[in-house]
């Protein structure tokens, strides 16, 4: 039973991980990731902002933006 409920916890928490959304600034030399659209940390993005999963940021090897910390 304690397996069952590791597994269950195991699977929640991949599951919200990997729906949270961040955005990036579209760039080459772009390195952080931020929660909100509107982060101040964005505003000298000069290329697209793309909306993608938190997951899929850090793989990248994106960190959060330090006006977010």
């Amino acid at each position: 039973m304690k397996s069952l409920s590791l597994i269950l916890f195991l699977l929640t928490n991949i599951a919200c991980s990997e729906t949270k959304s961040v955005y990036l600034c579209d760039s080459e030399g772009g390195k952080k990731y931020h929660f909100k659209k509107t982060c101040r940390g964005l505003s000298n993005c000069q290329h697209k902002i793309i909306e993608t999963t938190l997951d899929k940021a850090k793989i990248q090897g994106k960190t959060l933006c330090g006006w977010e910390k």
